[in-house]
């Protein structure tokens, strides 16, 4: 009878172990349907989502060795609820991962860490040789700084791109086609932007979308955590979940609103959108979710093998996008791991 019930005991433990992770798992796929503000522990689920989802891989694992058929389905069933999410950084494919075979408008989106502000210039070039190999046609630009070196960005790099047009001092598009008519997107509260620009290709025009949104600040709040540890033998729990849940928080709300500013800007269109940028969310996020709107993840749609743009060997997550509306079809979309920013520039082939 002992043996029976520790047997009865463990078995009721893993199921209720599994149950939650089930529960936390469906919790993370709905997160971003709301807004963070009010919604906290919904909407920061969504973060932890990998987690779960290997979490159910674990259990369906220990529910075959046990052969417990009944309990496995709920795993099964859970991960099988999280296929589009992870299609959204995991795409199989035996394509062309870069489209080389196939005419049509390449856009590239890059935040380049502020690339301009190194003395000599040579970030600059390197980065402009890279979008003249890879045959980039529009170029969205966060963290811009006109100046490098001895010489303008901008002039340098005009002979590939003749058409550019600035947005707030830290945004730019740089075209091979002409630029019909632009303009530049301020979020209250922040330093952030965003900025849109009509571009002429052949006949035929695009609405390109270049955004910027706030920052996660985790590097600043690890720091500020960090700092607390530090400075207190005895941390004061307290400070230390105000630095890393305040500090998080702050930023998710900022990037909830400017998330809105984007998708009514968008709707204002009256061309195919392109969008693209930094949005310093993951998949499935409220961010995500409310400037997709409608719109085409070009991942999803033809990318191939793991995608994140983050360059952190700790946090190595998909931040930057670039989405297009239903009536573009997307030829290719891939990354290349260049190491001149903290990001990894993003790069779509559509069809004209």
């Amino acid at each position: 009878m002992g043996k029976l019930a520790v047997y009865k005991y463990v078995a009721a433990m893993f199921l209720t172990i599994q149950v939650l992770i089930s529960l936390f798992t469906f919790m993370g796929l709905f997160g971003g349907d709301v807004t963070p503000v009010g919604n906290t522990a919904r909407a920061m689920s969504v973060y932890i989502l990998p987690i779960l989802i290997i979490s159910n891989f674990i259990m369906m694992i220990y529910w075959l060795a046990r052969r417990r058929w009944l309990f496995l389905l709920i795993p099964v069933f859970t991960v099988a609820c999280c296929i589009p999410y992870i299609g959204t950084i995991y795409q199989f494919s035996f394509d062309n991962p870069q489209g080389n075979t196939q005419s049509g408008l390449k856009i590239a989106s890059y935040n380049v860490a502020m690339f301009g502000r190194e003395t000599s210039g040579f970030m600059a070039q390197d980065i402009l040789a890279e979008m003249r190999r890879q045959k980039v046609d529009v170029l969205c630009i966060q963290e811009y700084s006109e100046s490098s070196g001895d010489k303008k960005v901008s002039e340098s790099y005009k002979d590939y791109f003749p058409y550019m047009q600035v947005g707030r001092e830290d945004m730019v598009i740089y075209s091979r086609y002409p630029i019909k008519d632009y303009k530049t997107i301020l979020f209250e509260e922040t330093n952030n932007s965003a900025m849109w620009a009509d571009i002429d290709v052949k006949g035929k025009e695009f609405r390109v979308f270049n955004i910027h949104l706030e920052t996660t600040g985790i590097n600043r709040t690890l720091h500020q955590a960090g700092k607390i540890m530090a400075q207190h033998r005895q941390v004061d729990n307290n400070r230390l979940i105000n630095a890393i849940y305040g500090n998080y928080m702050m930023g998710m709300m900022f990037r909830s609103g400017q998330a809105i500013t984007i998708a009514n800007e968008k709707r204002q269109s009256d061309k195919p959108v392109i969008l693209c940028g930094d949005f310093n969310d993951v998949p499935y996020s409220y961010v995500y979710n409310t400037v997709k709107g409608d719109m085409v993840d070009g991942f999803k749609e033809c990318g191939a093998g793991w995608m994140y743009t983050y360059r952190s060997k700790n946090k190595p997550v998909r931040i930057d996008y670039i989405f297009h509306d239903e009536s573009i079809k997307g030829i290719a979309y891939y990354k290349t791991e260049l190491t001149y920013s903290d990001h990894y520039p993003v790069y779509m082939k559509v069809e004209l």
